[in-house]
Order: C-alpha cells, then structure tokens, then sequence
C-alpha cells in the first residue's frame, strides 16, 4: 500500500526486518566466509588482519613474550649507560674529531672557518683603554717616567678633609675682593668694575686701585652683595664624554654633573675637550685660576697620546723644532715614546694653552689621535683618582700653588 505525507509527497515503502535479513544474506552469500570466517574478530581495536583463533601465532606462540624482549621497558635501544662512548670523555663520540668538527677544543680541521670569523661571540670583552688599542702597563710605566721628571704639589699625604681657608679681614684692593669672593679673575674684576656694575656701600665704583675694608664696606656685583667665601681648590680626574663648562644648554653632560656634593660653588680651570681626560681644576679662586691659565705664566701640561699609526723620526723632530698651525707657531717642549714597542703611544709636555692644541699639532702632520690624556697641570697629577673622582687639595698643597714654584 501505497502512502503520502502531508504535501502529498509519495513516501518510499519501509523495509521489514525479514528484508533486512535477506538482504544481508545476500551479500554474506558471495563472499568467501562468513561471520564465523572473518579475519579478523569484530572490536578488534587494533585493526587486525586475524582473529583471536586465526593468528599465525597466539599469545604463547610468539617469538618472544614481554619478558623475552630484545630490550625491555627499562631498557631503551639508545640507553645513557649503554652508550657506545662516554659522556664523561668526549673524545670518544662519534662525531667528534675525525667525524663532524666540534667548535670547542681544537678539533676544528685547518681551513674550515666558523661564522664568528675570530669575533668573540659573547662574553670577555675588552676593557676600554686597556691592551693594544689602549693605554697599558708599559705606557704607563713610560710616562710616570716623565712625570717624574717634573716637581709635583701633591707627596701622597693629603687630608681629602682640609680646605684652604682665606681670611678677608683687613684693608684690600677692590678687584682682589671680587677675585677671592669667586666671581672672576682680577684682570676680568677691573672689566667688571670699569663697566659700572660694581657698588661700594651703594655708590658706583669706576676708578682702578679703589680700595675696601672688608669688615665694614657694602660690596655689591649687579646688586648681589659679595662676602668672602672659604676658598676652596679640587683636582678630578675627568672621564670621557663630559664637557668642560659651568653650564651648557646644548651638553648633555657637565663635569660639573660629577660635583654634586662639592661644598662650595667652584669653576674649571682651563678646559679639557669632551674626548680628553685626565687632571682637571675647580676652585672658586680667581686669582689663582688666573695665574694657572694665563699664557704668560707658562704652566706647563703632559698629555699621553694614542695615534691611528706610528710616529716617525722625521715627524718626532718636527714637532720638537715647532710647526706652523692658522693661530701661529707652537713646539713641544718634550716628546717621548712611552713604549717601546708601540710608538703610536706617546708623552709630549707643552706649555701652550692654545685650544685643542696637541690634537692640532698632530693633525697638522696627519695623524689623527685616538685617544688623549692629560697626566700632569701645574705640578697636579690624577695618582690615585679613578675616573670621574675628585678630592680637595689640602692648605699645604695650595700654598705650594700659590707660591708658582710649578711652572
């Protein structure tokens, strides 16, 4: 009988069970076995091509059971303790030596390069300054030797806590005033006082030779009253990559960023470009600041210098004779091979102020200087400084200074 559904659609007759058997009994009937032939039981989880009853072998047919096994769970085909070498001497690993190169030890064959191409690839690295490319124990020995030769203001027994203390008592030249009070030099004070900035218990001063008594007169700098302060006197020695200057908007480091904990407001004396280092001044002295850097004093300097090639003879006594640079004719006063092996390291003293002029001198016989220092200003030295320390000069120290037994 026939039957629709609710569209109207014919529906397919429903198979009996009895149909369901005689269809499966019709394909069970062209194959080579039955339910009971099968090769392999029904479930059988691993897909087996046999039953349990069919097997080329049973359970107890194996070749070998679990026990039997050419290795068992706890022993692995590629076991640590059965190695065919030791760990403990690698030399005995297949692929070391003679087989694959190894990067450690020396078994690397000749000619076979690595992509380090001698480049470190990490770790020990070379101290700045130190080795070939940099000052060592020999050029260090060789301008000590210099420097010995020169008197010095500091015998190693400074007191790091022992400033000099000026008194300001008494009758006094206005522009030594000023000097001592820390605004300037006595040759910029005149300056100072000629252009009538300067008052005296609230009257303009312009004449030269003007003199005060400390103890009642009213000094006054564009209307800051001047006292007079302790005197204070710093040697550092600089590192590289700070500028010599009281303040500069355009720097990103001052030397004086290194003297936060001063107790005194000091300036440099002299200056030392942003790539040099070594022996470098603060005080708030003016005179004395003065009579360092002035060119007529002749203070004398000892820089250690590095060159990008060796010095020669020929240029060694050109330099000794003097060499003509576009601000004039300068010579050095000595010049030395600190090593004896490396005669790109050098020690030259000079007593020119002259801005950048030992890295002038050598460019002018073009070389280019890779690295300078200053070991020695005015009978001051860095012994015992490291860089970017400083201490204050002690009273003994200063009257030495001031005395200009140092030239």
């Amino acid at each position: 009988m026939e039957e629709f559904s609710k569209n109207g659609r014919k529906l397919r007759p429903r198979k009996t069970a009895a149909a369901d058997s005689a269809h499966s009994g019709a394909q069970h009937a062209g194959r080579p076995y039955g339910h009971e032939t099968k090769p392999y039981a029904p479930g059988d989880r691993n897909g087996a091509h046999y039953g349990h009853d069919e097997r080329p072998h049973g359970h107890s047919e194996r070749p070998y059971n679990r026990d039997e096994r050419p290795y068992g769970h706890n022993e692995r085909r590629f076991n640590h303790d059965n190695r065919s070498y030791n760990r403990e001497s690698g030399d005995e690993r297949p692929f070391r030596g003679e087989g694959r190169p190894s990067f450690r030890g020396g078994n690397r064959p000749e000619g076979r390069k690595t992509s380090f191409q001698g480049r470190r690839p990490f770790g020990g690295r070379k101290r700045f300054g130190a080795g070939k490319d940099g000052f060592n124990r020999t050029s260090e020995e060789g301008i000590d030797r210099m420097i010995s030769r020169r008197p010095q203001v500091s015998d190693g027994r400074y007191v790091k806590t022992d400033p000099v203390r000026v008194e300001q008592d008494g009758i006094i030249r206005l522009n030594k005033f000023i000097a001592n009070s820390g605004v300037c030099s006595r040759r910029e004070a005149d300056t100072l006082i000629q252009a009538g900035v300067v008052t005296v218990n609230g009257e303009v001063v312009t004449e030269l030779g003007v003199k005060i008594d400390t103890s009642k007169d009213d000094v006054r700098f564009n209307g800051e009253r001047l006292k007079g302060e302790e005197k204070v006197y710093i040697v550092m020695n600089k590192p590289k990559g700070y500028v010599t200057t009281v303040s500069d908007p355009n720097a990103d480091k001052t030397v004086m960023d290194l003297l936060k904990n001063c107790p005194a407001r000091v300036f440099p004396v002299g200056r030392l470009d942003k790539a040099t280092t070594g022996v470098l001044m603060f005080t708030n002295d003016g005179e004395i600041a003065e009579r360092l850097t002035h060119p007529s004093y002749n203070k004398k300097k000892i820089y250690q210098v590095i060159l990008d090639r060796a010095l020669t003879e020929e240029d060694k006594d050109r330099i000794l004779s003097g060499v003509n640079l576009n601000d004039g004719f300068v010579q050095a006063d000595s010049l030395e091979y600190i090593d004896e092996h490396d005669h790109r390291k050098l020690g030259i003293e000079i007593h020119s102020g002259k801005n950048r002029i030992v890295r002038r001198i050598f460019e002018s016989l073009e070389y280019d200087v890779r690295a300078l220092d200053r070991v020695y200003f005015a009978g001051l030295t860095k012994r015992g400084l490291k860089k970017g320390e400083w201490r204050l000069l002690s009273e003994g120290e200063v009257n030495i200074l001031k005395m200009g037994a140092y030239v």
